[in-house]
This record gives structure tokens, C-alpha cells and sequence, in this order.
């Protein structure tokens, strides 16, 4: 009688399913990622843009107002509020951009003297 050292089939089909577990994990794994780093890049974006939006010459808090940084980014829209503050002479100016229909945001908070 010979002896055949080759697999089995069950023996096959458990390597392959315990391969296809594997795979899918790494998969999921690499898309939760992924979806991290695309949320962080909008944020980031976010940051920049309004920060370079309240150091602009033009921008006049006072004046209230909405908009969005079109043409380069029109997902992303800003609105401004300037309210007084308990000390006289300085006002407090909120910034907020918000992007993804409106489920992200980040404020900005800015004291400035009258």
C-alpha cells in the first residue's frame, strides 16, 4: 500500500476559509483607515482655510455673513457672528466652517478690539 502525503479537501477547504477571514479583516482593516485619513484631510483643509479666511485684510467679522471658498472648495461653507463681550472695547468673532452637508464643523473663536 502507498502513502499519499498530499491534502485533503476538507483540510484545503478549512485553509481557505480560514484565508478568506484573514483577507476580509486586512480589507475592512484598510478601509476604516483609509476613512480616517480622508476625514483628517478635510479637517486640516478646514483648519487652513479658516485660518487663512480671519487673517484676511477683506474678511469684516462685523458685517456678519455666510459663503463658501468657492471655486476652489465649495463643499466647505463658512459663517461669521460677532457678539460683544462683558469687557468693553473687545468683541468676540466666531467662525464657522462646515462641510460634508453639514455633519463636520469647526469653529473658530477670535477676541478682536474695537
Amino acid at each position: 500500500m502507498k502513502f499519499d502525503p498530499g491534502f485533503t479537501l476538507l483540510e484545503v477547504m478549512i485553509a481557505l476559509a480560514i484565508m478568506a477571514g484573514v483577507i476580509l479583516t486586512v480589507i475592512s482593516s484598510f478601509n476604516y483607515h483609509l476613512s480616517v485619513v480622508e476625514r483628517d484631510r478635510q479637517e486640516t483643509t478646514a483648519v487652513l482655510l479658516g485660518r487663512a479666511k480671519l487673517d484676511d485684510p477683506d474678511f469684516k467679522p462685523g458685517e456678519g455673513g455666510k459663503g463658501t471658498f468657492a471655486p476652489d472648495r465649495p463643499e466647505i461653507a463658512w459663517a461669521a457672528d460677532m457678539k460683544p463681550t462683558d469687557f468693553p472695547g473687545v468683541s468676540r468673532v466666531a467662525l464657522t466652517l462646515s462641510w460634508d452637508s453639514e455633519r463636520r464643523k469647526v469653529v473658530f473663536v477670535q477676541y478682536v478690539a474695537k
